[in-house]
């Protein structure tokens, strides 16, 4: 039986979206979170492993019109983050004449636009009304003289525009990390200096991130895990997504495939997609049709999976180059516990005290090896992964639980299938 009267492509509904999946389900633990959270408040940081749901949350609980997405790249600096939000709310930027006290550049910006009158009482600008459809506006003129690395001038520039909506900042991780500092920072200025509330999306697994960064920010910030799925959400994705198709798939098919994708809800939907692709399903079916019975799950993971060989193999090469040639290697010997240990051991994430085990027993200095030099270099693991180009990232070091964490769940379902000697030799362990 048909289970409601419209058509839509398996690739709709499986697989990557640039929009929320048709078979989004949301989560007690995490969607109702942040919707109980979004009262501007706090600031929120909502973090996870790669590929684990983050963007799509944040679709899920706020409308388009209710926010601003800034997109941060590797190479940007405080004042390329402040621009940036200057540019999404409305305003123009170019450089000015005038200089800040320190003597850089200000930049001059300027907001030209139609706002809600009664949302914008006393600024500057004319006003008209439509009195049949009882719409009252305002062409609203602003310029100002902006210090870009001033967090009380990009305020003052917000509040002459009245602007209320969130701002989203995605891909805070491949900031630098002295940026991500800095604005750490920026971030309890925005809360004691306005109303503007911060959404941060990062890859990480640690809920404390902003908090290690600046200590000011600890009750000014609510952490929501992303990361987390559950065995019936997960079914629950599986089955919303075969009601759209007019399908189901069987119950070993489905518990297999969320038990050997170690939680990664996008390796259960590609292996879906890939699944129904092979049973040539492409489109809402018109009959219902129970599928996967004949399929082998496993070879469908894996090659999901290996569709990230290069990408994972790049991985192995840069990480373990480090950022220049030195005596110690130290990120190639980070690199060997990874490689080396049980799958169970790196799901669970490898704590300072086992990779400094692991080390002294196979580094050429054993146990002379200096702690310091291990722990600086656990702390850059992220920021070598972004300078190198490795998006996106595959390990991140915990500060706070002195841990480092896998962050793609497809790469330890890819170690798993690989040759280790092999892998081994290519790093050239002696």
């Amino acid at each position: 039986m048909l289970f409601h009267n419209k058509m839509y492509k398996a690739n709709d509904v499986y697989g990557i979206s640039r929009d929320l999946p048709l078979n989004y389900i949301r989560r007690q633990e995490v969607d109702q979170k942040l919707i109980e959270n979004l009262d501007k408040s706090r600031h929120i940081v909502i973090y996870g492993s790669s590929k684990q749901g983050k963007t799509s949350l944040k679709k899920s609980c706020l409308k388009s019109d209710e926010y601003i997405n800034i997109q941060c790249l590797n190479h940007w600096k405080l004042t390329d983050i402040h621009l940036a939000i200057l540019k999404q709310a409305g305003y123009q930027t170019t450089q000015s004449v005038k200089q800040t006290a320190s003597g850089k550049q200000k930049v001059a910006a300027s907001f030209e636009g139609l706002v809600n009158f009664f949302g914008l009482a006393g600024s500057k600008g004319t006003i008209s009304t439509d009195t049949e459809q009882q719409k009252t506006t305002e062409t609203l003129l602003e310029n100002f003289d902006v210090d870009p690395e001033d967090v009380n001038d990009i305020i003052a520039c917000l509040n002459a525009i009245k602007f209320q909506k969130y701002i989203v900042l995605e891909d805070f991780h491949y900031l630098d990390i002295d940026i991500q500092r800095d604005f750490a920072v920026v971030l309890k200025a925005f809360h004691e200096a306005s109303k503007f509330c911060f959404i941060i999306i990062g890859v990480w697994l640690e809920e404390n991130r902003l908090i290690v960064h600046n200590g000011d920010l600890t009750g000014r910030v609510i952490a929501i895990d992303a990361d987390k799925w559950t065995h019936r959400e997960l079914m629950q994705v599986i089955d919303e997504g075969a009601k759209l198709l007019n399908i189901s798939f069987t119950e070993h098919f489905k518990t297999t495939v969320i038990k050997e994708s170690y939680e990664s809800v996008y390796i259960v939907q590609e292996v879906c997609s890939q699944a129904c692709h092979q049973e040539q399903v492409k489109e809402t079916q018109s009959q219902f049709r129970t599928i996967g019975g004949r399929l082998l799950v496993h070879h469908l993971i894996k090659s999901v999976v290996n569709q990230q060989n290069g990408r994972y193999m790049s991985f192995i090469n840069q990480f373990s180059e480090g950022f220049q040639d030195t005596q110690l290697e130290m990120y190639k010997w980070i690199l060997y516990p990874i490689l080396s240990l049980k799958l169970k051991e790196l799901q669970q994430g490898l704590t300072y005290a086992r990779i400094r085990e692991e080390l002294q027993s196979r580094h050429p200095q054993g146990k002379n090896l200096n702690p310091g030099n291990l722990t600086q270099a656990l702390k850059s693991t992220s920021s070598l992964q972004v300078k190198k180009g490795i998006k996106p990232i595959i390990i991140d070091y915990d500060q706070t639980n002195r841990r480092l964490n896998v962050v793609d769940r497809g790469f330890l379902i890819w170690l798993a299938n690989q040759n280790i000697s092999e892998l081994l030799a290519a790093v050239e362990y002696n």
